[in-house]
């Protein structure tokens, strides 16, 4: 037997007849054989899982970014179709307006206008307010009996210019000259145009809406009746100094419900 023949553990043929019977294997042989068989299977059964695990933890130790590319069922648009809605695009895409050179561009912005209706102002407040009208409320809904105001005595408390006594003063005081026109303050009917025993001489009271009254006093002529009805800034009187006054000017009031309230809340 020769060195080969030994470590392989193949034996001379025997002869038997016709054909030659192979040796028997050794036991260690056996053993060598099976160790092999094992360790080819086992390369075979690799998972991917594991190798793809060990890939993934080292992408991310590492900072890299790993991108699968899954099959998809969206249709592919051709490139002539991705083309023609390029151009649809554009085309829907406004374009600019060019003028010739040396033309006159202008651009008018389109004018707002809003008008203020007093009157009607003046009717919402006191039919809302049932006679508790708030001063911020009521401000401007009446027009200066006026055209050129100068305040002078303010409603409140103060020293008659007459007897020295402390009194409520009633309106608010405008000076004047003699002569000029007073105007109605706001639409309404005339109830009363005379003479005021009180101080107020010849004194013109017009009534507005729910309750509300304005008078003009002092005057030097009365240009209205009784029962005749007025319009906002209507000519009614002229301003004098008869009465109670040491001077010409007018003493405007306002009432609410027959009580006196100070007139600039309302002008």
């Amino acid at each position: 037997m020769s060195r080969r023949e030994a470590r392989t553990g193949s034996v001379a043929s025997v002869s038997s007849g016709a054909f030659a019977q192979p040796a028997a294997l050794r036991p260690r042989d056996g053993q060598r054989i099976e160790r092999r068989r094992r360790a080819v299977t086992a390369r075979r059964d690799v998972s991917f899982a594991g190798i793809s695990q060990k890939v993934a933890i080292a992408a991310a130790a590492s900072g890299m970014v790993l991108t699968v590319a899954l099959p998809t069922t969206a249709a592919v648009v051709p490139a002539e179709a991705q083309v023609a809605a390029a151009a649809s695009a554009e085309q829907a895409e406004p374009q600019p307006i060019q003028a010739a050179a040396g033309a006159e561009v202008s651009f008018d912005r389109a004018a707002l206008h809003g008008k203020f209706d007093p009157d009607a102002k003046l009717v919402e407040i006191v039919s809302a307010s049932g006679g508790d009208i708030v001063a911020d409320e009521s401000k401007g809904s009446l027009s200066a009996p006026l055209d050129h105001v100068v305040m002078s005595s303010p409603f409140g408390t103060r020293v008659s210019p007459i007897t020295g006594a402390g009194e409520l003063h009633t309106g608010q005081d405008m000076s004047e000259a003699c002569g000029t026109a007073v105007r109605a303050a706001a639409a309404g009917t005339v109830t009363f145009a005379g003479w005021h025993a009180y101080g107020g001489g010849n004194r013109v009271v017009v009534k507005h809406a729910n309750g509300l009254e304005t008078t003009y006093n002092h005057l030097s002529a009365m240009d209205v009746t009784v029962g005749q009805v007025v319009d906002r800034g209507e000519a009614i009187a002229r301003v004098g100094s008869t009465g109670a006054s040491t001077g010409c000017h007018l003493h405007f009031e306002v009432l609410v419900d027959g009580k006196n309230v100070d007139p600039m809340g309302w002008l």
